[in-house]
C-alpha cells in the first residue's frame, strides 16, 4: 500500500474516533477544519439538525484581495479570525473544536488561535 494512501487512511480513522466523542448543537456547535493543498476550510455545524451555522475559508470573497498565498498559516489565521467574527454577529460565542482528525499543529493550530484571538472559545 502506497504511503499516501495509508496516511490519507490513518487521518479518517483518527477522525471518526474523534466524531464519536465530539458533537454540536445549536449553543455550542461544531468548528470542523479541513484542510487541503491549496485552501483551508472552517464550519461551525449544528449536528443535531444537520445545518452549517457560518463557514470561512481561504476561498471566502473578503479574504480574496488580502492573501497572497492561500495554502500558509497566515491564511489560515485568517480564515479563523473571519469565521469567529461571522459567529459573534450570527451570537454564538463558544464552540467544540472538531481538527478532522488532522494533529494540532501548523494550519489548524493557526485557524484555532485566530478563531480564539476573535472572541469564539473552545
Amino acid at each position: 500500500m502506497a504511503r499516501a494512501l495509508r496516511k490519507r487512511i490513518a487521518r479518517k480513522r483518527r477522525h471518526i474516533r474523534v466524531r464519536e466523542k465530539v458533537g454540536g448543537n445549536a449553543e455550542i456547535p461544531r468548528l470542523n477544519v479541513y484542510r487541503s493543498l491549496r485552501h483551508i476550510y472552517a464550519q461551525l455545524i449544528d449536528d443535531y439538525s444537520g445545518h452549517t451555522l457560518v463557514s470561512a475559508s481561504t476561498l471566502d470573497p473578503s479574504l480574496q484581495g488580502q492573501l497572497t498565498v492561500s495554502g500558509n498559516r497566515e491564511a489560515a489565521r485568517r480564515v479563523g479570525e473571519l469565521l469567529a467574527q461571522k459567529a459573534l454577529e450570527k451570537g454564538i460565542e463558544r464552540a467544540v473544536f472538531d481538527r478532522g482528525g488532522y494533529l494540532y499543529h501548523g494550519r489548524v493550530k493557526a485557524l484555532a488561535e485566530g478563531a480564539r484571538s476573535k472572541g469564539l472559545k473552545f
